[in-house]
């Protein structure tokens, strides 16, 4: 008597079979599909799909480009400027000519500078003692009544000179008019330094 447990089950069918055949060969190419994806998720396929999505005229980053060899070369060959010269100080201006008044205190300060200039003696007392007792300061005094007035060489000026005592004394860079008091006075303390050793030592006609 056969088992009533298994009279349930039946045989499928062919076409039953073949529908089953089918979804299983589905189910396993899904799990394959899926493993090929799973496989295909690395580094370098990614790289390759970024680089498949570039466009193809697009450039790729340049590198820094290094300068030239010749020029780094010129550049190093330029010379370093030259410093600015020091500031070379003006020379000083020369001193302005001393200012004489134009009175017997200024001719006598010019004669003796000039005597010093050329190592002729005499001092400011020394002249003015003189010129006093000779002219008493007139530049224009004449004396019309000695010896040598008579000898029509009449003595002149601040230091009563007479011509031809001024020619032979003068002394250059003053002027050739017997009349001019600075001239006058070079002229004949130049005398008395010869005759006296200086106008200082005179102290009478001379």
């Amino acid at each position: 008597m056969p088992d009533r447990r298994f009279s349930s089950f039946r045989c499928p069918s062919l076409r039953e079979s073949i529908t089953i055949a089918v979804a299983a060969a589905g189910v396993v190419a899904v799990a394959a599909s899926s493993a090929v994806s799973v496989a295909d998720d690395s580094v370098p396929s990614r790289i390759a799909m970024v680089a498949e999505q570039q466009p193809a005229g697009a450039p790729a980053a340049a590198a820094p480009a290094a300068a030239p060899v010749a020029e780094v070369a010129a550049l190093e060959a330029i010379p370093a400027p030259a410093p600015a010269p020091a500031a070379v100080p003006a020379p000083m201006p020369a001193p302005a000519p001393a200012a004489y008044a134009n009175n017997l205190d200024g001719w006598i300060r010019q004669a003796l500078d000039i005597m010093s200039a050329h190592n002729i003696p005499g001092s400011y007392n020394g002249l003015y003692s003189n010129i006093m007792r000779e002219s008493t300061g007139n530049p224009q005094a004449i004396n019309l009544w000695d010896s040598n007035a008579a000898a029509g060489i009449p003595s002149k000026g601040l230091l009563q000179v007479i011509d031809p005592t001024f020619a032979t004394y003068h002394v250059e860079g003053t002027s050739w008019d017997i009349w001019d008091p600075v001239a006058n006075i070079v002229a004949a303390c130049n005398y008395a330094a010869h005759r006296y050793g200086s106008m200082d030592n005179v102290s009478s006609a001379y």
